[in-house]
């Protein structure tokens, strides 16, 4: 099952992570979001979402590793992947029906969000 990511670029940015190539994607706190990291599983594909004032997804990345031994504190290194050639922005997610029960819309301050293979390749995964 894929996933959205989301970042504020002022922290971290999908530039940053291009330019590490690999990074622990760690800063979250909410139970939900704890939970869908602790059910990844190495190879899962991800998008990265730009929260703040982009408000879009702007590249995908892959799971490398989950360590889920603790579950407050799951451990989860990812991989950079490819910008996406033209964001998708929260507005156009908002106003797609394939979006209408996504907890990225239901549940705006989610960070860790499952997605269907349809809003997978909507918002620009291969």
């Amino acid at each position: 099952m894929p996933y959205l990511l989301k970042t504020e670029p002022s922290t971290y940015s999908f530039a940053d992570l291009q330019r590490e190539g690999t990074t622990l994607w760690d800063g979250v706190s909410n139970p939900i979001a704890l939970r869908n990291m602790s059910t990844m599983s190495s190879g899962e594909r991800l998008v990265i979402y730009h929260t703040g004032d982009e408000k879009s997804a702007v590249g995908t990345a892959t799971v490398v590793s989950v360590d889920a031994s603790d579950a407050k504190n799951p451990q989860l290194k990812i991989k950079a992947g490819k910008p996406i050639a033209k964001p998708v922005t929260l507005a156009e997610v908002k106003a797609h029906k394939l979006f209408a029960d996504s907890p990225l819309v239901r549940q705006g301050r989610l960070s860790v969000v499952p997605l269907t293979e349809a809003q997978y390749k909507f918002l620009g995964g291969e």
